[in-house]
């Protein structure tokens, strides 16, 4: 999937397209330049294609300013992971020289750039983006985020440009399981233990994965690719927010895999950014499997210590639980074989078919005996469920008279009973409730 960032100086109302382009409100707006600060992810569907867009800080050319210094670094490693960059600039202020000295950056990045004149909020303002020709990155699109004027034409010069964007020469059909997880924590450790051989170099140094690597793995009874995730480049590139970078790497294995394998350094514990990881993965509905790695620097293996760290990681990623958990160390090749074979397990859980018969054999007692809560004296009464045929996850609809007053908490007990009751183990599930 493709992936587009938005650059600009403060204040110009890139987070106000990026709501706009992604249909919510995630990104904080204010009228005070450097309000965003931490890295806003989403989707953006257009006439049939889908593509990621992050939003950045405002890019600050020579300041002094340590929080503008962050968000530069974080807005370059942006704008050379991305396939395309929107260059926001602001009509109402016109043409600046913190324009040009980003302009003059944008120029030398070699990737394709939209320059997106903004707050042009009436047609007779479309005459004044003329001045913006003068920064060499083509002709302007004007917009007005606020209003939604003009965006529809900014999608479709933004999906002409992503045309040749996306495609890799990988085998259909075959399963995906990609190894994602901070700088440092063994990824490719773990995959070399996993394929026998050191084709992925391996150094203490936190980003020494430039890029996503796609290994065929066709052993034991196995078929399918292992996708390493980049960390961050070698040590003497390394400038930016580490933390950062590998987020931005791991959008695009994650969107492209079936499995995400997510690593965890057992002498650290959870930290912040696994929880970033493990957002990314239940964002996109992938199935999960979680490896604590390095269990062999730990000195108390004991069972009491293991289901210690087991409630540590259930507690951080409720309410979805429903994951294996497997303690191995890729030095040692300890339980590394139990990593491939849980994987392909929990791939299989995906294609569980559950029939329509047996599902409501088990569940109606169910619902009848905790039946949902009733709204302002109305009862809610749930006949017939199913489950819907070719979803790419398990999806089960439930019948009722009044869907509408179903809340999420319902929605999890009529999840966890099915995952009770039938093998879906690390694998995510759909749950609509639907008027009978």
């Amino acid at each position: 999937m493709a992936l587009v960032a938005i650059v600009g100086r403060p204040n110009v109302g890139k987070s106000t397209l990026f709501n706009r382009l992604t249909k919510t409100r995630q990104a904080i707006v204010s009228e005070h330049a450097g309000t965003t600060r931490d890295r806003q992810y989403g989707k953006c569907e257009w006439n049939g294609r889908e593509f990621s867009i992050v939003d950045t800080g405002g890019w600050v050319v020579n300041s002094d300013d340590i929080f503008e210094e962050e968000i530069r670094k974080q807005v370059i490693i942006a704008t050379e992971e991305a396939d395309l960059l929107l260059f926001l600039v602001d009509i109402q202020t016109g043409l600046t020289d913190w324009d040009e000295d980003v302009a003059m950056i944008l120029r030398k990045s070699k990737l394709p750039v939209v320059l997106v004149v903004n707050k042009a909020d009436n047609f007779d303002q479309y005459s004044e983006s003329a001045e913006f020709y003068k920064l060499g990155l083509g002709d302007p699109v004007c917009v007005s985020a606020a209003t939604g004027s003009g965006t529809g034409d900014l999608l479709d010069i933004i999906i002409e440009k992503l045309q040749n964007v996306g495609s890799e020469a990988i085998e259909e059909g075959i399963p995906r399981f990609a190894v994602v997880g901070r700088p440092n924590v063994g990824k490719s450790s773990i995959i070399n233990a996993f394929i026998g051989e050191d084709r992925h170099i391996v150094t203490d140094i936190a980003g020494t994965t430039r890029d996503s690597i796609y290994t065929r793995y066709d052993k034991f009874g196995f078929d399918f690719y292992l996708v390493d995730t980049a960390g961050i480049r070698r040590k003497n590139k390394v400038t930016e927010d580490l933390e950062f970078y590998s987020v931005m790497r791991s959008i695009r294995v994650i969107e492209n895999s079936d499995v995400c394998i997510l690593m965890i350094d057992a002498t650290r514990g959870i930290e912040a950014q696994d929880m970033n990881i493990f957002q990314l993965i239940q964002r996109n509905n992938k199935s999960l499997v979680v490896v604590v790695n390095k269990w062999d620097l730990v000195e108390d293996k004991s069972q009491a210590a293991i289901k210690t760290f087991e409630n540590a990681i259930h507690d951080r990623m409720a309410p979805f639980t429903d994951f294996p958990i497997i303690f191995a160390s890729a030095l040692t090749k300890q339980r590394i074989f139990k990593v491939l074979e849980t994987a392909k397990q929990v791939y299989l859980n995906r294609t569980t078919k559950v029939g329509t018969s047996k599902l409501n054999e088990v569940m109606l007692p169910l619902i009848e005996a905790y039946p949902p809560p009733s709204v302002k004296g109305k009862y809610i009464k749930i006949k017939y469920c199913m489950q819907a045929p070719n979803t790419q996850i398990p999806t089960f609809v439930f019948y009722a008279n009044l869907p509408q007053y179903v809340k999420e908490p319902y929605r999890r007990f009529l999840e966890n009973k099915i995952r009770e009751n039938w093998q879906m183990t690390g694998c995510p599930i759909n749950v609509f409730i639907r008027q009978k």
